[in-house]
């Protein structure tokens, strides 16, 4: 459990041998008994990025997406920052480093906004999403905002950022007020 109950950090079972390994990534039934969520993906992302480059934080409002993400190569932090109006956690964040060696999984529920930083020399970053990419419902908080407080883990200054990940409006200028955003989901 996490500091947001609803955000959950999933680790798989992995099964280890002289040869490497094996674990799946992803399994329906075994995912609805570790969440208790029956969810459908609907989509499967993977992007891939150099050390410091930072992506977000990003959400859809009017069609959001829950991810389920991992890393697949390299190591990245990752952060969930809940936008659910009324929920008692609204505006808080958590975070959680995810590596090609602890396998680790970060359930982020519609509702929340989402970004992550490379820590590695490069990552392979992958998620798979409960609604499809709508880029007239997608918007981005500003990473850096201090209403948010963000404790990143920036190893050489400042991060490398999309010009519209680089300005992208605080928390409180992002119009979640006539939203869709819910305590109690979409």
């Amino acid at each position: 459990m996490t500091a947001i109950p609803d955000v959950l950090v999933i680790e798989p079972c992995v099964f280890s041998d002289a040869r490497g390994f094996l674990y799946e990534s992803y399994n329906k039934t075994a995912f609805l008994d570790a969440t208790g969520l029956d969810v459908t993906f609907v989509q499967d992302n993977h992007t891939r990025g150099r050390k410091g480059v930072l992506r977000g934080l990003h959400f859809q409002l009017g069609q959001p997406q829950g991810k389920l993400v991992r890393v697949a190569r390299g190591a990245v932090f990752d952060v969930a920052i809940d936008l659910r109006l009324g929920s008692a956690t609204f505006g808080r964040w958590i975070g959680e480093e995810l590596t090609e060696d602890n396998l680790k999984q970060v359930w982020i529920p519609p509702g929340f906004a989402h970004g992550f930083l490379v820590l590695s020399e490069s990552a392979d970053f992958l998620y798979k999403v409960t609604d499809y990419y709508a880029p007239e419902h997608e918007r981005c908080i500003a990473w850096n905002d201090p209403d948010l407080g963000i404790d990143w883990p920036l190893q050489d200054g400042a991060p490398l950022l999309s010009a519209r990940d680089a300005g992208a409006p605080s928390i409180k200028n992002i119009g979640l007020a006539g939203s869709l955003l819910r305590s109690t989901g979409m």
